[in-house]
């Protein structure tokens, strides 16, 4: 589908279909107000109404702001696509409001049809957004800005989306140097053998019972003079069966979205790169595959860390931290930050306590977790904070190791696990981190705002966000 941004009055446009959003007070001043009122239209939020006769598709907003705009425009994509109309034209309600609508056209129009014998055609062809009394040059630098952040958002929901027979740690490498060949980026890929010189034994544990050798992945942007530099860490597991501490089977579906970690920091450096932005990013990802086998590491095992933590494995389905202990620690060794951000799908806990909507944001500095809170506001993406505290701490003490890898009750999971992996966040990097669980929000199997079916590329809009911001 081609969007293009038209400094024209939308009158001298030629299209098939005009697009209207009106809200309850411009309901009743609308020229077509009878008609409407006859389908029982209210300009409720994400309602809409098509006057075919017309060739008029009217959509309802409770408000003009980018979160209202973004959820009616997805609907109103969603519309458009099952009718068989080529082209549509909208004209911009506000320069404020041109993020939302870009966002909700690419993210709402998105299909994942890799694996359908046949693709149903789609006939909407061509989106035209339109104004000739905004200043132009802003509307377009935030037009192509917004495009960039929604493929990018897209390109992540694709690597999600992948399933584990083809999206595994050495094809996640490849798919890894691919983009950094189209994008002009640095990468560098460590196998088993590198792993082992690391000493990560950690992360070797948990790929050891799979068919495919785990992967460490290091992609940079590395601009001129850059402001900032910002390491992004990703929790890449391709599969999580659980290991030996087996899933239920219903809980083994969907867990092609357990990389959505390492997914979302390809879609970020993806974006920062295109948008050119002057600050360093280097993205890590542990690539990885938890299965079962006679090599499979054990609970009751103790492992040694990379930085020499030791652990004892009481859960083997705790898994994506102890491959994130690893990472962090190299991430920390091989660039100095200054910020650390890691992603992951961390724990069932973390929807259980914010819902399956909002990522969990955890970390030592109010000021970086407030400064997440406004990006995610800016972005349209929920976040809330989760508080560590040393009484939780404690419960993920050990007798025979340094630390366990989960805590002694079932209660706090998502912080419980946030301050484990705060335990390998050397001290001089204490402020200069954050933990974001993305469990819940980077998968849904229920369309809601502007998600489809599957992989949301949670993370990828309000890191951006925060990034420009810098």
């Amino acid at each position: 589908m081609n969007i293009k941004l038209l400094n024209k009055n939308i009158s001298d446009i030629k299209s098939d279909v005009t697009v209207e959003f009106l809200t309850t007070n411009e309901l009743a001043k609308n020229s077509n107000l009878e008609i409407l009122n006859l389908a029982g239209f209210k300009a409720e939020q994400d309602s809409v109404c098509f006057l075919h006769e017309k060739a008029i598709l009217v959509c309802g907003i409770d408000s003009k702001t980018n979160d209202d705009i973004r959820s009616a425009s997805a609907n109103m994509i969603k519309t458009l696509k099952k009718a068989n109309y080529t082209s549509a034209k909208i004209s911009i309600i506000s320069e404020d409001s041109l993020q939302g609508l870009v966002e909700g056209i690419v993210l709402g129009a998105y299909e994942y049809n890799e694996y359908k014998s046949q693709i149903k055609e789609i006939s909407l062809k061509k989106i035209f957004i339109t104004s000739n009394s905004l200043d132009f040059d802003t509307l377009e630098e935030n037009f192509n800005s917004a495009l960039i952040v929604a493929n990018a958002t897209c390109f992540t929901r694709d690597i999600v989306n992948t399933t584990p027979q083809d999206l595994n740690p050495p094809s996640f490498a490849k798919l890894a140097l691919k983009l950094a060949y189209e994008n002009s980026l640095d990468c560098k890929i460590l196998g088993e053998s590198e792993l082992e010189n690391e000493k990560m034994e950690s992360m070797l544990a948990v790929g050891r019972a799979s068919i495919h050798d785990s992967k460490l992945i290091h992609l940079a942007y590395r601009p001129k003079n850059p402001k900032k530099i910002i390491s992004l860490v990703g929790k890449g597991l391709t599969y999580d069966s659980g290991g030996l501490s087996l899933k239920p089977a219903t809980s083994m579906v969907t867990m092609k979205m357990d990389k959505a970690g390492g997914c979302a920091v390809l879609g970020m450096i993806k974006a920062v790169s295109e948008l050119k932005l002057d600050i360093e990013v280097h993205v890590f990802v542990g690539a990885v595959e938890n299965m079962i086998g006679g090599d499979a590491y054990k609970p009751d095992d103790v492992l040694v860390s990379r930085s020499g933590t030791t652990i004892e494995v009481r859960n083997t389905d705790a898994e994506g931290r102890l491959v994130l202990a690893d990472v962090l620690s190299y991430a920390q060794d091989t660039v100095k930050a200054d910020y650390i951000f890691d992603f992951a799908t961390l724990t069932g806990a973390c929807m259980v306590a914010l819902g399956s909507y909002t990522t969990g944001v955890m970390g030592n500095s109010k000021i970086l977790k407030h400064d997440f809170l406004k990006a995610g506001k800016k972005s349209g993406e929920l976040v809330a904070t989760l508080p560590f505290n040393k009484h939780l701490k404690k419960l993920l003490k050990s007798e025979i190791a340094d630390i366990s890898n989960v805590a002694s009750k079932p209660y706090g999971g998502a912080i419980t696990a946030g301050m484990f992996l705060d335990n390998f966040i050397e001290d001089e990097n204490k402020d200069k981190w954050l933990h974001f669980d993305i469990a819940g929000s980077a998968y849904t199997e229920s369309p809601w705002d502007c998600n489809v079916h599957g992989g949301t590329g949670a993370g990828v809009r309000f890191m951006i966000h925060y990034l420009k911001s810098l």
